[in-house]
Protein backbone atom coordinates (compact mmCIF):
# COMPACT_ATOMS: atom_id res chain seq x y z
CA UNK A 1 0.00 0.00 0.00
CA UNK A 2 0.74 3.76 -0.40
CA UNK A 3 2.39 5.60 2.31
CA UNK A 4 0.24 8.21 4.23
CA UNK A 5 2.76 11.09 2.94
CA UNK A 6 2.53 9.91 -0.78
CA UNK A 7 0.36 8.41 -3.44
CA UNK A 8 3.21 7.29 -5.37
CA UNK A 9 3.16 3.52 -5.56
CA UNK A 10 6.17 0.74 -6.31
CA UNK A 11 6.20 -2.06 -8.60
CA UNK A 12 5.52 -3.99 -6.04
CA UNK A 13 3.26 -2.22 -4.38
CA UNK A 14 1.15 -1.86 -7.35
CA UNK A 15 1.88 -5.84 -7.82
CA UNK A 16 0.30 -6.46 -4.39
CA UNK A 17 -2.63 -4.65 -5.46
CA UNK A 18 -2.94 -6.62 -8.30
CA UNK A 19 -2.57 -9.56 -7.15
CA UNK A 20 -6.36 -10.76 -5.94
CA UNK A 21 -7.31 -9.87 -9.23
CA UNK A 22 -5.09 -12.12 -11.17
CA UNK A 23 -5.17 -14.77 -8.65
CA UNK A 24 -9.17 -14.60 -8.53
CA UNK A 25 -9.68 -14.28 -12.56
CA UNK A 26 -7.14 -16.87 -13.15
CA UNK A 27 -8.68 -19.15 -11.12
CA UNK A 28 -11.47 -18.89 -13.20
CA UNK A 29 -9.66 -18.99 -16.33
CA UNK A 30 -8.26 -22.59 -15.43
CA UNK A 31 -11.44 -24.01 -14.54
CA UNK A 32 -12.47 -22.51 -18.02
CA UNK A 33 -9.49 -23.74 -20.32
CA UNK A 34 -10.32 -27.54 -18.65
CA UNK A 35 -13.87 -27.07 -19.99
CA UNK A 36 -12.59 -25.90 -23.47
CA UNK A 37 -9.95 -28.55 -23.91
CA UNK A 38 -12.05 -30.87 -25.19
CA UNK A 39 -14.57 -28.15 -27.20
CA UNK A 40 -13.78 -24.91 -28.43
CA UNK A 41 -10.22 -25.79 -28.17
CA UNK A 42 -10.78 -29.15 -30.18
CA UNK A 43 -12.63 -27.32 -32.80
CA UNK A 44 -10.31 -24.39 -33.76
CA UNK A 45 -7.85 -27.52 -33.85
CA UNK A 46 -10.09 -29.03 -36.01
CA UNK A 47 -11.29 -26.74 -38.73
CA UNK A 48 -7.42 -25.50 -38.77
CA UNK A 49 -6.59 -29.25 -39.89
CA UNK A 50 -9.68 -29.28 -42.26
CA UNK A 51 -8.63 -25.89 -43.98
CA UNK A 52 -4.84 -27.05 -44.29
CA UNK A 53 -5.90 -30.48 -46.02
CA UNK A 54 -8.03 -29.01 -48.04
CA UNK A 55 -4.85 -27.07 -49.59
CA UNK A 56 -2.71 -29.85 -48.97
CA UNK A 57 -1.30 -31.61 -52.45
CA UNK A 58 0.37 -34.52 -50.99
CA UNK A 59 -2.73 -36.41 -50.21
CA UNK A 60 -4.70 -37.98 -53.10
CA UNK A 61 -8.53 -37.67 -53.35
CA UNK A 62 -9.26 -40.77 -51.40
CA UNK A 63 -6.67 -40.05 -48.76
CA UNK A 64 -8.06 -36.31 -48.36
CA UNK A 65 -11.75 -37.65 -48.43
CA UNK A 66 -11.24 -40.22 -46.03
CA UNK A 67 -9.13 -37.85 -43.55
CA UNK A 68 -11.59 -35.38 -43.68
CA UNK A 69 -14.49 -37.46 -43.11
CA UNK A 70 -12.12 -38.43 -39.72
CA UNK A 71 -11.86 -34.68 -38.89
CA UNK A 72 -15.57 -34.33 -39.41
CA UNK A 73 -16.53 -36.77 -37.32
CA UNK A 74 -13.79 -35.37 -34.47
CA UNK A 75 -15.32 -32.17 -35.25
CA UNK A 76 -18.85 -33.51 -34.85
CA UNK A 77 -18.41 -34.57 -31.52
CA UNK A 78 -15.86 -31.52 -29.50
CA UNK A 79 -18.61 -29.55 -31.11
CA UNK A 80 -21.15 -31.57 -28.76
CA UNK A 81 -18.45 -31.02 -25.88
CA UNK A 82 -18.44 -27.13 -26.47
CA UNK A 83 -22.19 -26.80 -26.33
CA UNK A 84 -22.60 -29.42 -23.40
CA UNK A 85 -19.61 -26.60 -21.48
CA UNK A 86 -21.50 -23.75 -22.93
CA UNK A 87 -23.52 -22.84 -19.96
CA UNK A 88 -21.02 -23.39 -17.44
CA UNK A 89 -18.26 -21.60 -19.63
CA UNK A 90 -20.53 -18.51 -19.78
CA UNK A 91 -21.41 -19.04 -15.90
CA UNK A 92 -17.50 -18.73 -15.18
CA UNK A 93 -16.87 -15.84 -17.57
CA UNK A 94 -19.68 -13.65 -15.79
CA UNK A 95 -18.33 -14.58 -12.69
CA UNK A 96 -15.07 -13.29 -13.54
CA UNK A 97 -16.75 -10.18 -15.33
CA UNK A 98 -18.45 -9.25 -12.65
CA UNK A 99 -15.46 -9.59 -9.90
CA UNK A 100 -13.71 -7.12 -12.32
CA UNK A 101 -16.14 -4.43 -12.52
CA UNK A 102 -16.30 -4.83 -8.95
CA UNK A 103 -12.46 -4.45 -7.74
CA UNK A 104 -10.42 -3.71 -10.94
CA UNK A 105 -11.64 0.25 -10.99
CA UNK A 106 -10.40 0.22 -7.92
CA UNK A 107 -6.69 -0.72 -8.34
CA UNK A 108 -6.21 1.69 -11.63
CA UNK A 109 -7.12 4.67 -10.02
CA UNK A 110 -4.45 4.07 -7.28
CA UNK A 111 -2.34 3.21 -10.41
CA UNK A 112 -3.56 6.61 -12.01
CA UNK A 113 -3.46 8.32 -8.81
CA UNK A 114 0.49 7.26 -8.47
CA UNK A 115 1.22 8.26 -11.82
CA UNK A 116 0.30 11.54 -11.47
CA UNK A 117 1.96 12.15 -8.44
CA UNK A 118 5.05 10.54 -10.34
CA UNK A 119 4.07 13.36 -13.58
CA UNK A 120 4.77 16.16 -10.67
CA UNK A 121 7.69 14.86 -9.32
CA UNK A 122 9.40 14.14 -12.75
CA UNK A 123 8.37 17.85 -13.51
CA UNK A 124 9.67 19.36 -9.89
CA UNK A 125 12.77 17.41 -10.92
CA UNK A 126 12.98 18.63 -14.30
CA UNK A 127 13.31 22.43 -12.99
CA UNK A 128 15.75 21.71 -10.14
CA UNK A 129 17.53 20.44 -12.11
CA UNK A 130 17.41 23.38 -14.63
CA UNK A 131 17.91 25.57 -12.20
CA UNK A 132 20.92 23.44 -10.63
CA UNK A 133 22.42 24.06 -14.19
CA UNK A 134 21.82 27.42 -14.65
CA UNK A 135 23.25 28.42 -11.36
CA UNK A 136 26.46 26.19 -12.31
CA UNK A 137 26.82 27.80 -15.61
CA UNK A 138 26.68 31.44 -14.53
CA UNK A 139 29.21 30.68 -11.76
CA UNK A 140 31.32 29.43 -14.34
CA UNK A 141 30.51 32.29 -16.84
CA UNK A 142 31.55 34.76 -13.94
CA UNK A 143 34.91 33.28 -13.93
CA UNK A 144 35.60 32.97 -17.60
CA UNK A 145 37.66 35.86 -19.80
CA UNK A 146 38.40 34.14 -22.65
CA UNK A 147 35.75 34.44 -25.56
CA UNK A 148 36.20 30.84 -27.29
CA UNK A 149 36.22 29.61 -23.70
CA UNK A 150 32.72 31.54 -23.16
CA UNK A 151 31.69 29.87 -26.06
CA UNK A 152 32.67 26.01 -25.26
CA UNK A 153 30.84 26.75 -22.16
CA UNK A 154 27.46 28.24 -23.35
CA UNK A 155 27.70 25.41 -26.17
CA UNK A 156 28.27 22.47 -23.43
CA UNK A 157 25.21 24.37 -21.18
CA UNK A 158 23.04 23.83 -24.19
CA UNK A 159 23.52 20.15 -24.42
CA UNK A 160 23.32 19.75 -20.64
CA UNK A 161 20.02 21.29 -20.96
CA UNK A 162 18.84 19.34 -23.64
CA UNK A 163 19.67 16.31 -21.63
CA UNK A 164 17.72 17.24 -18.74
CA UNK A 165 14.55 17.35 -21.05
CA UNK A 166 15.65 14.37 -22.74
CA UNK A 167 15.39 12.94 -18.95
CA UNK A 168 12.26 14.26 -18.42
CA UNK A 169 10.91 12.80 -21.70
CA UNK A 170 11.75 9.42 -20.70
CA UNK A 171 10.44 10.29 -17.02
CA UNK A 172 7.24 11.04 -18.49
CA UNK A 173 7.33 8.38 -21.04
CA UNK A 174 7.88 5.79 -18.33
CA UNK A 175 4.74 7.04 -16.01
CA UNK A 176 2.64 6.85 -19.39
CA UNK A 177 3.62 2.94 -20.04
CA UNK A 178 2.67 2.27 -16.52
CA UNK A 179 -0.76 3.91 -17.08
CA UNK A 180 -1.31 2.41 -20.11
CA UNK A 181 -0.35 -1.04 -19.09
CA UNK A 182 -2.51 -0.95 -15.58
CA UNK A 183 -5.61 0.30 -18.22
CA UNK A 184 -4.82 -2.61 -20.95
CA UNK A 185 -4.53 -5.50 -18.42
CA UNK A 186 -7.98 -5.75 -17.49
CA UNK A 187 -8.86 -6.41 -21.25
CA UNK A 188 -6.23 -8.95 -21.82
CA UNK A 189 -8.00 -10.65 -19.01
CA UNK A 190 -11.25 -10.31 -20.28
CA UNK A 191 -9.03 -11.40 -24.01
CA UNK A 192 -8.29 -14.86 -22.30
CA UNK A 193 -11.84 -15.23 -20.87
CA UNK A 194 -13.87 -14.58 -24.06
CA UNK A 195 -11.12 -15.62 -26.26
CA UNK A 196 -10.88 -11.68 -28.34
CA UNK A 197 -14.95 -11.12 -28.46
CA UNK A 198 -15.58 -7.25 -27.00
CA UNK A 199 -18.45 -5.17 -26.83
CA UNK A 200 -18.50 -2.54 -29.07
CA UNK A 201 -17.91 -0.10 -25.79
CA UNK A 202 -15.18 -2.12 -25.37
CA UNK A 203 -13.73 -1.58 -28.65
CA UNK A 204 -14.24 2.32 -28.55
CA UNK A 205 -12.55 2.78 -25.08
CA UNK A 206 -9.65 0.77 -26.11
CA UNK A 207 -9.27 2.47 -29.04
CA UNK A 208 -9.14 5.45 -27.28
CA UNK A 209 -7.08 4.77 -24.56
CA UNK A 210 -4.33 3.55 -27.43
CA UNK A 211 -5.19 7.37 -29.00
CA UNK A 212 -4.26 9.19 -25.80
CA UNK A 213 -1.00 6.75 -25.32
CA UNK A 214 0.71 7.05 -28.57
CA UNK A 215 -0.90 10.85 -28.75
CA UNK A 216 1.78 13.37 -29.56
CA UNK A 217 1.52 16.84 -30.22
CA UNK A 218 3.51 17.86 -32.93
CA UNK A 219 2.56 14.86 -35.09
CA UNK A 220 -1.05 16.05 -34.81
CA UNK A 221 -0.27 19.59 -35.82
CA UNK A 222 1.98 18.54 -38.53
CA UNK A 223 -0.74 16.01 -39.66
CA UNK A 224 -3.94 18.09 -39.41
CA UNK A 225 -2.42 21.97 -38.84
CA UNK A 226 -3.29 22.90 -42.42
CA UNK A 227 -7.06 21.59 -42.58
CA UNK A 228 -7.29 24.00 -39.09
CA UNK A 229 -6.50 26.74 -40.83
CA UNK A 230 -8.67 26.00 -43.90
CA UNK A 231 -11.63 25.80 -41.91
CA UNK A 232 -10.98 28.72 -39.62
CA UNK A 233 -10.45 30.79 -43.36
CA UNK A 234 -13.95 28.99 -44.31
CA UNK A 235 -15.67 29.68 -41.08
CA UNK A 236 -14.53 33.44 -41.82
CA UNK A 237 -15.60 33.29 -45.02
CA UNK A 238 -19.18 32.41 -44.20
CA UNK A 239 -19.31 34.92 -41.49
CA UNK A 240 -17.71 37.81 -43.98
CA UNK A 241 -20.24 36.53 -47.13
CA UNK A 242 -23.28 37.83 -45.31
CA UNK A 243 -21.86 41.12 -44.48
CA UNK A 244 -20.19 41.90 -47.48
CA UNK A 245 -22.97 40.53 -49.92
CA UNK A 246 -25.95 42.02 -48.71
CA UNK A 247 -27.47 38.94 -46.29
CA UNK A 248 -26.16 36.28 -49.04
CA UNK A 249 -25.81 32.76 -47.10
CA UNK A 250 -22.68 31.05 -48.14
CA UNK A 251 -23.35 27.48 -46.18
CA UNK A 252 -26.86 26.79 -47.36
CA UNK A 253 -28.00 23.58 -48.99
CA UNK A 254 -28.05 25.13 -52.37
CA UNK A 255 -24.54 26.45 -52.39
CA UNK A 256 -22.88 22.51 -50.73
CA UNK A 257 -24.87 20.90 -53.71
CA UNK A 258 -23.25 23.20 -56.03
CA UNK A 259 -19.51 22.51 -54.52
CA UNK A 260 -20.44 18.68 -55.46
CA UNK A 261 -21.05 18.71 -58.15
CA UNK A 262 -18.14 21.37 -59.47
CA UNK A 263 -15.74 19.11 -57.67
CA UNK A 264 -17.40 15.69 -59.13
CA UNK A 265 -15.55 16.11 -62.29
CA UNK A 266 -12.16 16.76 -60.70
CA UNK A 267 -12.13 14.21 -58.66
CA UNK A 268 -11.03 12.12 -61.39
CA UNK A 269 -8.21 14.31 -62.35
CA UNK A 270 -6.98 14.43 -58.59
CA UNK A 271 -7.26 10.60 -58.58
CA UNK A 272 -5.55 10.18 -61.76
CA UNK A 273 -2.54 12.58 -60.77
CA UNK A 274 -2.50 10.69 -56.95
CA UNK A 275 -1.50 7.61 -58.27
CA UNK A 276 1.61 9.23 -60.21
CA UNK A 277 2.22 11.65 -56.58
CA UNK A 278 2.49 8.06 -54.98
CA UNK A 279 5.54 7.35 -57.45
CA UNK A 280 7.07 10.66 -56.32
CA UNK A 281 6.14 12.30 -59.62
CA UNK A 282 3.24 14.62 -61.09
CA UNK A 283 1.62 15.55 -64.21
CA UNK A 284 1.41 18.94 -65.64
CA UNK A 285 -0.03 18.52 -68.43
CA UNK A 286 -4.21 17.46 -66.84
CA UNK A 287 -5.44 20.94 -67.75
CA UNK A 288 -4.72 20.41 -71.65
CA UNK A 289 -5.84 17.04 -71.17
CA UNK A 290 -8.87 18.85 -70.23
CA UNK A 291 -8.96 20.87 -73.09
CA UNK A 292 -8.43 17.99 -75.62
CA UNK A 293 -11.04 15.76 -73.67
CA UNK A 294 -13.46 18.54 -73.50
CA UNK A 295 -12.77 19.15 -77.42
CA UNK A 296 -13.30 16.38 -79.00
CA UNK A 297 -16.34 15.10 -76.26
CA UNK A 298 -18.21 18.57 -77.97
CA UNK A 299 -17.13 17.86 -81.44
CA UNK A 300 -18.60 13.86 -81.13
CA UNK A 301 -22.20 14.80 -78.95
CA UNK A 302 -22.11 18.77 -81.08
CA UNK A 303 -26.06 19.41 -81.14
CA UNK A 304 -26.10 19.23 -85.48
CA UNK A 305 -22.53 19.64 -87.68
CA UNK A 306 -19.99 21.13 -86.04
CA UNK A 307 -19.43 24.50 -87.49
CA UNK A 308 -15.62 24.43 -86.80
CA UNK A 309 -13.25 21.94 -88.36
CA UNK A 310 -10.11 19.37 -87.02
CA UNK A 311 -7.58 20.06 -89.14
CA UNK A 312 -9.99 21.69 -91.78
CA UNK A 313 -12.44 18.89 -91.85
CA UNK A 314 -15.96 19.56 -90.35
CA UNK A 315 -17.47 16.44 -88.96
CA UNK A 316 -21.02 15.47 -88.42
CA UNK A 317 -21.79 12.78 -85.59
CA UNK A 318 -25.62 14.24 -85.56
CA UNK A 319 -26.90 11.06 -87.86
CA UNK A 320 -26.10 8.51 -85.06
CA UNK A 321 -27.90 8.17 -81.67
CA UNK A 322 -27.81 10.12 -79.20
CA UNK A 323 -26.24 7.20 -76.69
CA UNK A 324 -23.92 6.35 -79.35
CA UNK A 325 -22.83 9.16 -79.82
CA UNK A 326 -21.98 9.37 -75.58
CA UNK A 327 -20.59 6.05 -76.06
CA UNK A 328 -17.98 6.83 -78.65
CA UNK A 329 -17.46 10.57 -77.10
CA UNK A 330 -16.22 8.49 -73.96
CA UNK A 331 -13.74 5.97 -75.91
CA UNK A 332 -12.47 9.26 -77.65
CA UNK A 333 -12.06 11.08 -74.53
CA UNK A 334 -10.41 7.98 -72.92
CA UNK A 335 -8.23 6.96 -75.50
CA UNK A 336 -6.99 10.25 -76.44
CA UNK A 337 -5.58 11.07 -73.00
CA UNK A 338 -4.49 7.33 -72.49
CA UNK A 339 -2.14 7.61 -75.30
CA UNK A 340 -0.47 10.87 -73.84
CA UNK A 341 -0.30 9.47 -70.03
CA UNK A 342 1.37 6.43 -71.52
CA UNK A 343 4.02 7.91 -73.71
CA UNK A 344 4.88 10.38 -70.32
CA UNK A 345 4.74 7.05 -68.33
CA UNK A 346 6.99 5.51 -70.86
CA UNK A 347 9.51 8.07 -71.29
CA UNK A 348 9.60 8.38 -67.03
CA UNK A 349 9.92 4.41 -66.79
CA UNK A 350 12.40 3.93 -69.59
CA UNK A 351 14.65 6.88 -69.51
CA UNK A 352 14.41 7.54 -65.72
CA UNK A 353 13.28 10.90 -66.91
CA UNK A 354 11.19 13.17 -64.15
CA UNK A 355 7.52 13.49 -64.87
CA UNK A 356 8.17 16.63 -64.30
CA UNK A 357 9.73 16.94 -67.62
CA UNK A 358 7.46 14.25 -69.60
CA UNK A 359 4.20 15.47 -68.76
CA UNK A 360 5.18 18.88 -69.13
CA UNK A 361 6.39 18.28 -73.06
CA UNK A 362 2.78 16.28 -73.24
CA UNK A 363 1.12 19.58 -71.90
CA UNK A 364 2.84 21.63 -74.85
CA UNK A 365 2.56 19.22 -77.46
CA UNK A 366 -1.42 18.34 -76.32
CA UNK A 367 -2.24 22.50 -76.46
CA UNK A 368 0.09 22.92 -80.02
CA UNK A 369 -1.98 20.49 -81.83
CA UNK A 370 -5.47 20.98 -80.08
CA UNK A 371 -4.74 24.70 -80.98
CA UNK A 372 -3.31 24.38 -84.29
CA UNK A 373 -5.88 22.02 -85.39
CA UNK A 374 -8.97 23.31 -84.19
CA UNK A 375 -7.69 27.16 -85.02
CA UNK A 376 -8.57 27.67 -81.47
CA UNK A 377 -12.15 28.15 -82.17
CA UNK A 378 -14.95 26.73 -79.29
CA UNK A 379 -17.58 24.12 -80.89
CA UNK A 380 -20.43 24.87 -78.95
CA UNK A 381 -23.08 23.34 -77.24
CA UNK A 382 -23.41 19.31 -77.41
CA UNK A 383 -26.91 17.83 -77.40
CA UNK A 384 -29.18 19.13 -75.25
CA UNK A 385 -30.78 15.75 -74.19
CA UNK A 386 -27.51 14.64 -72.90
CA UNK A 387 -27.18 15.43 -69.74
CA UNK A 388 -30.26 14.54 -68.46
CA UNK A 389 -29.60 11.16 -70.37
CA UNK A 390 -25.86 10.85 -68.17
CA UNK A 391 -26.31 13.04 -65.10
CA UNK A 392 -30.29 13.86 -64.30
CA UNK A 393 -31.18 15.69 -61.80
CA UNK A 394 -33.36 14.07 -59.25
CA UNK A 395 -35.06 17.04 -57.01
CA UNK A 396 -32.44 19.41 -56.12
CA UNK A 397 -29.68 16.37 -56.03
CA UNK A 398 -27.13 16.54 -59.13
CA UNK A 399 -26.57 12.54 -59.64
CA UNK A 400 -22.96 13.25 -61.64
CA UNK A 401 -21.90 12.83 -57.41
CA UNK A 402 -22.60 9.10 -58.43
CA UNK A 403 -20.22 8.75 -60.85
CA UNK A 404 -17.51 10.78 -58.73
CA UNK A 405 -18.65 8.34 -55.65
CA UNK A 406 -17.80 5.22 -58.20
CA UNK A 407 -14.56 6.50 -59.31
CA UNK A 408 -13.76 6.68 -55.76
CA UNK A 409 -14.73 3.20 -54.73
CA UNK A 410 -12.95 1.72 -58.19
CA UNK A 411 -9.92 3.87 -57.71
CA UNK A 412 -9.86 2.65 -53.90
CA UNK A 413 -10.06 -0.87 -54.47
CA UNK A 414 -7.31 -0.92 -56.86
CA UNK A 415 -4.79 0.79 -54.42
CA UNK A 416 -5.54 -1.28 -51.73
CA UNK A 417 -7.06 -4.74 -52.82
CA UNK A 418 -4.88 -5.11 -55.74
CA UNK A 419 -1.68 -6.34 -56.68
CA UNK A 420 -1.04 -3.22 -58.80
CA UNK A 421 -1.77 -1.08 -56.03
CA UNK A 422 0.52 -2.80 -53.18
CA UNK A 423 3.00 -2.74 -55.94
CA UNK A 424 2.20 1.17 -56.55
CA UNK A 425 3.00 1.79 -52.95
CA UNK A 426 5.98 -0.33 -53.13
CA UNK A 427 7.85 1.63 -55.93
CA UNK A 428 6.83 4.68 -54.65
CA UNK A 429 7.73 4.25 -51.47
CA UNK A 430 11.60 2.81 -52.61
CA UNK A 431 11.87 1.44 -56.26
CA UNK A 432 15.35 0.16 -55.47
CA UNK A 433 14.07 -2.30 -52.68
CA UNK A 434 10.84 -3.01 -54.99
CA UNK A 435 12.85 -3.75 -57.68
CA UNK A 436 14.89 -6.47 -56.03
CA UNK A 437 11.34 -7.95 -54.69
CA UNK A 438 10.58 -8.74 -58.22
CA UNK A 439 8.49 -5.94 -58.90
CA UNK A 440 8.78 -4.41 -62.37
CA UNK A 441 9.26 -0.21 -61.47
CA UNK A 442 8.82 -0.34 -65.29
CA UNK A 443 5.27 -1.77 -65.37
CA UNK A 444 4.09 0.04 -62.56
CA UNK A 445 5.27 3.08 -63.88
CA UNK A 446 3.75 2.53 -67.17
CA UNK A 447 0.14 1.20 -65.15
CA UNK A 448 0.00 4.46 -62.66
CA UNK A 449 0.22 6.48 -66.22
CA UNK A 450 -2.37 4.65 -68.06
CA UNK A 451 -4.55 4.33 -64.50
CA UNK A 452 -4.67 8.53 -65.08
CA UNK A 453 -5.23 8.15 -68.33
CA UNK A 454 -8.12 6.68 -68.20
CA UNK A 455 -9.54 9.10 -65.09
CA UNK A 456 -8.48 11.93 -66.93
CA UNK A 457 -10.88 11.03 -69.81
CA UNK A 458 -13.74 10.43 -67.89
CA UNK A 459 -13.03 13.47 -66.03
CA UNK A 460 -13.05 15.42 -69.40
CA UNK A 461 -16.06 13.81 -70.43
CA UNK A 462 -18.27 14.07 -67.24
CA UNK A 463 -16.95 17.78 -67.34
CA UNK A 464 -18.26 18.38 -71.25
CA UNK A 465 -21.45 16.81 -70.01
CA UNK A 466 -22.12 19.04 -66.91
CA UNK A 467 -21.36 22.21 -68.68
CA UNK A 468 -23.34 21.51 -72.06
CA UNK A 469 -20.17 21.35 -74.62
CA UNK A 470 -18.16 24.82 -75.10
CA UNK A 471 -15.15 22.87 -75.59
CA UNK A 472 -12.03 24.51 -76.85
CA UNK A 473 -8.51 24.32 -76.63
CA UNK A 474 -7.77 26.60 -73.24
CA UNK A 475 -10.48 25.20 -70.95
CA UNK A 476 -8.69 23.73 -68.42
CA UNK A 477 -6.33 25.88 -67.99
CA UNK A 478 -4.81 25.52 -64.47
CA UNK A 479 -6.78 22.70 -63.18
CA UNK A 480 -4.02 20.56 -63.17
CA UNK A 481 -2.64 22.82 -59.76
CA UNK A 482 -5.83 22.09 -58.33
CA UNK A 483 -5.74 18.68 -58.62
CA UNK A 484 -1.63 18.50 -57.66
CA UNK A 485 -2.66 20.44 -54.97
CA UNK A 486 -6.00 18.54 -54.14
CA UNK A 487 -3.67 16.00 -53.57
CA UNK A 488 -1.31 17.33 -51.56
CA UNK A 489 -3.51 18.64 -48.74
CA UNK A 490 -5.13 15.46 -48.51
CA UNK A 491 -1.94 14.11 -47.35
CA UNK A 492 -0.50 12.05 -50.41
CA UNK A 493 3.34 13.00 -50.04
CA UNK A 494 5.55 13.83 -52.36
CA UNK A 495 8.26 11.86 -51.00
CA UNK A 496 6.29 8.81 -52.35
CA UNK A 497 4.60 5.69 -51.33
CA UNK A 498 2.67 7.23 -48.71
CA UNK A 499 -1.03 8.68 -48.98
CA UNK A 500 -4.87 7.55 -48.73
CA UNK A 501 -7.91 7.97 -51.23
CA UNK A 502 -9.91 8.94 -48.48
CA UNK A 503 -7.50 12.32 -48.40
CA UNK A 504 -7.37 12.98 -52.53
CA UNK A 505 -11.81 13.18 -51.60
CA UNK A 506 -11.05 15.37 -48.60
CA UNK A 507 -8.72 17.83 -50.61
CA UNK A 508 -10.76 17.84 -53.47
CA UNK A 509 -13.64 19.19 -51.99
CA UNK A 510 -11.81 21.57 -49.85
CA UNK A 511 -10.10 23.46 -52.73
CA UNK A 512 -13.35 23.33 -54.46
CA UNK A 513 -15.30 24.94 -51.40
CA UNK A 514 -12.68 27.22 -51.10
CA UNK A 515 -12.73 28.24 -54.87
CA UNK A 516 -16.73 28.51 -54.54
CA UNK A 517 -16.38 30.52 -51.70
CA UNK A 518 -14.51 33.39 -52.72
CA UNK A 519 -15.76 33.31 -56.00
CA UNK A 520 -19.38 34.15 -53.91
CA UNK A 521 -17.32 36.68 -51.88
CA UNK A 522 -16.37 38.24 -55.71
CA UNK A 523 -12.67 38.13 -55.12
CA UNK A 524 -10.43 38.35 -58.26
CA UNK A 525 -9.85 35.20 -60.11
CA UNK A 526 -6.01 36.08 -60.10
CA UNK A 527 -6.22 36.62 -55.74
CA UNK A 528 -7.64 32.86 -55.70
CA UNK A 529 -4.34 31.59 -57.35
CA UNK A 530 -2.72 33.25 -55.01
CA UNK A 531 -4.52 31.17 -52.14
CA UNK A 532 -3.60 28.31 -54.29
CA UNK A 533 0.07 28.73 -54.30
CA UNK A 534 0.26 29.74 -49.99
CA UNK A 535 -1.81 26.66 -49.82
CA UNK A 536 0.26 24.07 -51.62
CA UNK A 537 3.48 25.56 -50.02
CA UNK A 538 1.79 25.13 -46.59
CA UNK A 539 0.79 21.73 -47.28
CA UNK A 540 4.08 20.97 -48.98
CA UNK A 541 6.58 22.03 -46.05
CA UNK A 542 4.10 20.09 -43.65
CA UNK A 543 5.00 17.32 -45.72
CA UNK A 544 8.37 17.87 -46.08
CA UNK A 545 8.64 18.38 -42.00
CA UNK A 546 7.29 15.01 -41.61
CA UNK A 547 9.78 13.45 -43.98
CA UNK A 548 12.73 14.95 -41.95
CA UNK A 549 10.94 14.11 -38.67
CA UNK A 550 10.95 10.23 -39.64
CA UNK A 551 14.67 10.70 -41.17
Amino acid sequence: MATDKTKILTAEQEQQLRQPIDEYVGGIQEKINALREEGTDKVIDLQSAIDNLKRDKIYTQQEKEAKLAQYRKELEQAKAVEAQNKGEVDKLIADAEGYLNGHYAQYYQAVAASCQEEKGLAQEKYAAAVAQLNQEHQATVAKISDQQELKDEKYVHKNRLFDAKMQLTRDLQQVKDRQHAAFDHKYHLIDMLRMSKFTFGETMAQRWENYKYTFNRRDFLLRNGLYFAIIVIFIGLCIATPILKGGTQLLTMNNILNILQQASPRMFLALGVAGLILLAGTDLSIGRMVGMGMTAATIVMHQGPNTGGVFGHIFDFSTMPVLVRVLLALVVCIVLCTIFTTIAGFFTAKFKMHPFISTMANMLVIFGLVTYSTKGVSFGAIDTSIPNMIIPKIGPFPTIILWAVAAVVIVWFIWNKTTFGKNLFAVGGNPEAASVSGISVFWVTVGAFVLAGILYGFGSWLECIRMVGSGSAAYGQGWEMDAIAACVVGGISFTGGIGKISGVVVGVFIFTALTYSLTILGIDTNLQFVFSGIIILVAVMLDCLKYVQKK
